[in-house]
C-alpha cells in the first residue's frame, strides 16, 4: 500500500515541542502505530514498544515506573490503555523530570491508544497539565486522493471550489476510511470488519469496562447505526436494546470512548427562541456503518435513496470530525434544530462566536426551500453567522442569498 501522508503529523510534531507527553488517540486501525513509527524512524527519534505484545504488556504492569525509568530517551507506547496503571507512573516520572528541570522533559513520551481516556477520570487526571491530546481518525477524503483538506478555511472564507467531475461521492467514500481497506473490494470489507469489531467488542471493551452483558454490546451498535444522523433519545434506544435507561446509556458511552460511535452536540444560545437540545448521534466510519446496516454503497444509492441520504450525511459528520481534528483546531462541531424543524445538520463556532452552518442534500440540485434552515440561524445570530452552504451533488457553486452558497460536495476533499 502507497504511503498516505497524515495531516495531523505536523500538529504531532508540535505537540512534542510543548508538554512531556503526547497521546494520540483515535480509533483502532486508523494509522496510529504506522505514523508514530514512520515519525520514529527520522523527526521523533525514539524506542518503540507496543502493549500489544503480551511480553511487553506484562513488564509494564507488574513495575510500571521502573518500566520507564530503565528507558533514558524517547519512548513511544503503543496501545498505552491496555495498562491503566501506567498512567500514574508517567505522572511520577514526568515530575521528578521537572524537580531535576531535566532538558529531556518536552516530548519524553508518545503514548497512542484506541481508546478516549480522557473521558476516564481515574486514567487522565495523572496527566492533567502534562499530556496534549490528538485525535488521528481513519483517512479523510483529502488524505486519500492527496488534497489539502482546507474546506473548513475556505467555509469561514467563502472560497469554494466547482467540482472537476474527477471523483464520485461514493468513490471517496470507499476511499476515506481505515487505510489497510481503503478501496478494496466489499467482500474483503466485510471479512475485515467481523473481524475488527469482535477485537474491540470483546478484548478491548474487557480492558477498559466490567461489562455485565457484554452481547448486548453488538446489538446497541447495531441499533445506533440505524439511527445515524437522528436525535438521539435515550428511552427509545433504551427499550429497543432491551436494557434499562441507565444500562443503555453507560454502554452508549463506552462505544463514543472506544471511536465507534460519536454525537454532535445542540448549537443554542439564550436568545429566547425554542431550540432542539437534544444531540445527533453517528457512526466513526461510513464504511463501518453500511457494513453495520448490512448494505452496499451501490445498492442504498439504487435502491434506498432515503436511508442513502442518512450515510451521506454520516460521511460528512466524519469527514468534518477529521478535517476539525487535523488541524488541531477549536472549532465546535454542532448541530442546529428550532422547534418547528428548521434545522441544519451542521453548525462550526470559532472560539470567537462566528459560525458558518452546513445543511447535507444528496440531489444534484437544490432549491431555496433547502436553505430553511441556514436562514433561521442566520436571522438568530446576526453579524456572528458568515457564512452557509447546501452541499450537494452537482457541480456548480451556486449563490442563494447574502452569505448562503449551494456548493459541490466535492469541495470537503479537494
Amino acid at each position: 500500500m502507497k504511503h498516505i501522508n497524515r495531516h495531523i503529523r505536523d500538529k504531532v510534531l508540535s505537540a512534542l515541542n510543548v508538554t512531556p507527553v503526547v497521546y494520540l488517540n483515535g480509533p483502532r486501525q486508523a494509522g496510529k502505530s504506522t505514523l508514530v513509527q514512520k515519525l520514529s524512524e527520522k523527526d521523533f527519534p525514539a524506542e518503540y514498544v507496543t502493549f500489544d505484545s503480551m511480553t511487553q504488556m506484562a513488564a509494564a504492569s507488574n513495575s510500571p515506573e521502573t518500566y520507564l525509568k530503565e528507558r533514558n530517551g524517547a519512548l513511544i507506547i503503543d496501545e498505552v490503555q491496555l495498562v491503566p496503571e501506567i498512567f500514574r507512573a508517567l505522572k511520577s516520572v514526568v515530575d521528578e523530570l521537572r524537580q531535576q528541570q531535566s532538558d529531556k522533559l518536552k516530548g519524553r513520551f508518545l503514548l497512542t491508544g484506541s481508546a478516549n481516556i480522557m473521558a476516564l477520570p481515574k486514567l487522565s487526571d495523572p496527566l492533567v497539565g502534562r499530556v496534549s491530546v490528538l485525535t488521528l481518525y481513519p483517512l479523510s477524503g483529502a488524505e486519500a486522493l492527496n488534497g489539502k483538506g482546507d474546506f473548513i478555511e475556505r467555509l469561514f472564507t467563502g472560497k469554494f471550489l466547482k467540482d472537476s467531475g474527477i471523483h464520485k461521492v461514493t468513490d471517496v467514500m470507499r476511499l476515506a476510511t481505515f487505510p489497510e481497506i481503503s478501496g478494496v473490494k466489499s467482500d474483503d470489507r466485510v471479512q475485515w470488519f467481523d473481524g475488527y469489531l469482535t477485537t474491540i467488542l470483546q478484548r478491548d471493551v474487557r480492558a477498559l469496562a466490567e461489562i455485565e452483558k457484554l452481547n448486548a454490546l453488538p446489538n446497541l451498535l447495531r441499533i445506533l447505526s440505524s439511527r445515524a444522523g437522528g436525535l438521539i433519545n435515550d428511552a427509545d434506544i433504551a427499550r429497543d436494546a432491551g436494557l434499562v435507561h441507565v444500562t443503555s446509556r453507560n454502554y452508549r458511552s463506552l462505544l463514543k470512548l472506544l471511536f465507534l460511535t460519536f454525537e454532535v452536540s445542540p448549537w443554542y444560545r439564550n436568545i429566547g427562541k425554542r431550540l432542539v437540545k437534544s444531540p445527533k448521534g453517528y457512526v466513526c466510519d461510513t464504511l463501518l456503518l453500511c457494513h453495520l446496516l448490512q448494505y452496499e454503497l451501490r445498492d442504498l444509492e439504487k435502491n434506498r435513496p432515503e436511508l442513502f441520504g442518512n450515510v451521506l450525511e454520516n460521511f460528512v459528520a466524519t469527514e468534518l470530525l477529521k478535517l476539525v481534528a487535523n488541524k488541531g483546531s477549536r472549532i465546535n462541531l454542532h448541530h442546529f434544530r428550532t422547534g418547528d424543524n428548521k434545522e441544519a445538520d451542521f453548525v462550526l463556532e470559532q472560539p470567537n462566536g462566528q459560525l458558518a452552518a452546513i445543511e447535507v442534500k444528496s440531489r444534484d440540485r437544490v432549491g431555496k426551500s433547502d436553505f430553511k434552515g441556514l436562514e433561521a440561524l442566520q436571522a438568530l445570530t446576526g453579524e456572528d453567522f458568515v457564512c452557509g452552504v447546501v452541499l450537494y451533488r452537482g457541480k456548480d457553486v451556486v449563490p442563494f442569498g447574502d452569505n448562503l452558497w449551494a456548493v459541490p460536495m466535492s469541495n470537503l476533499w479537494g
